[in-house]
């Protein structure tokens, strides 16, 4: 014969560890869908990433209006110090200069560049840039008029 307050003891545990078994699974069901929510958002946000960063290669350099021309903006080298924000020909000079590993005249980087560089008004472009590579932080401008690429 079965103790009647021991059967009663065993019905009782067993409805509390039923109810126990079924707040496991709802916290259960949760966890796995907050987990499927969680990587669909780290896809979400990879696609994205992606996204922006072929926007901002295929962009084109940012321009500004000054004196009724579009002249093309150079970032500082702090606010931007990825190389893709140049122009085009500002990242083949930068590289052209870096290439030399060392001081390069302005003679140097036009005879890479194709220029005529007897002609002095072929130059003065060029100098222009390289100067506002060096005042936006990408070169340093020696005093001797060459310049190096900054680490």
């Amino acid at each position: 014969m079965v103790d009647p307050e021991v059967l009663e003891r065993i019905v009782t545990r067993r409805a509390e560890l039923d109810e126990v078994e079924e707040q496991l699974a709802k916290q259960l069901d949760q966890v796995r869908a907050e987990r499927d929510e969680l990587a669909v958002a780290e896809r979400v946000l990879q696609r994205m990433t992606e996204q922006i960063a072929d926007a901002r290669a295929t962009a084109a350099p940012e321009t500004a209006q000054v004196g009724g021309r579009k002249v093309l903006l150079v970032p500082h080298r702090g606010e931007c110090p990825d190389e893709s924000a140049l122009p085009g020909d500002y990242r083949r000079i930068l590289s052209i200069v870096r290439a030399v590993g060392g001081p390069v005249q302005v003679r140097a980087v036009g005879e890479e560049l194709g220029l005529e560089v007897e002609v002095r008004g072929k130059l003065e472009p060029l100098r222009a840039k390289l100067v506002k590579l060096a005042d936006r932080g990408w070169l340093h401008k020696r005093p001797d008029g060459k310049f190096t690429a900054r680490l």
